[in-house]
């Protein structure tokens, strides 16, 4: 791949590089998560960012059933591997005031504290299975910062991730909407 990303779909969902916000999955499991979280990028017009290794095959007839008929209406880009992604990220994104928020339970933040999102903000999401990576966490710590999603439940380990994408997602269109109105 030399090191760029692959467009799979370059729909409505904006231009990357100008985008007020955008999602990023590292190392998805569950097709059917992807394709919802496809749907909510494209109802949002927020880009996708898929960070492999993938956990199924970007042709799975579940990846394609969950985002109907919503795929040519969201950007999707695919990486395929954490290191090429956040190497173009900073050449591209980092010097220029953009952050990496991961979705975490290991955050002491909510992430629906006013304040907690701007314009341009990347926000990361992990693996159904394992979360994100240390060395993720590490790289959102340096440039962004980490967030969780309050459960009352001790019992739940976490939310769907097309559930989470869907909260941090429309909390961060809010706050970013606001900023813009104030």
């Amino acid at each position: 791949m030399d090191g760029e990303r692959r467009v799979l779909f370059d729909g409505k969902g904006g231009n990357q590089e100008a985008a007020r916000l955008n999602v990023v999955l590292v190392r998805p499991q569950i097709p059917g998560n992807v394709g919802s979280v496809a749907r909510t990028c494209a109802a949002t017009r927020v880009p996708l960012h898929l960070v492999g290794p993938l956990g199924f095959v970007l042709d799975d007839k579940k990846l394609k059933r969950a985002g109907l008929d919503y795929w040519p209406h969201v950007c999707v880009a695919v990486h395929d591997s954490w290191e090429e992604f956040y190497e173009q990220w900073q050449r591209k994104h980092g010097t220029q005031g953009a952050r990496l928020i991961a979705f975490t339970k290991l955050s002491e933040q909510s992430h629906h504290e006013d304040g907690t999102y701007r314009r341009g903000d990347w926000l990361l999401f992990g693996s159904e299975t394992t979360g994100l990576p240390e060395h993720v966490h590490e790289a959102c710590a340096r440039q962004g910062t980490r967030v969780r999603i309050p459960m009352v439940e001790d019992n739940v380990r976490s939310l769907n991730l097309a559930v989470s994408v869907g909260i941090g997602t429309y909390e961060a269109l809010r706050q970013i909407q606001s900023d813009v109105d104030a």
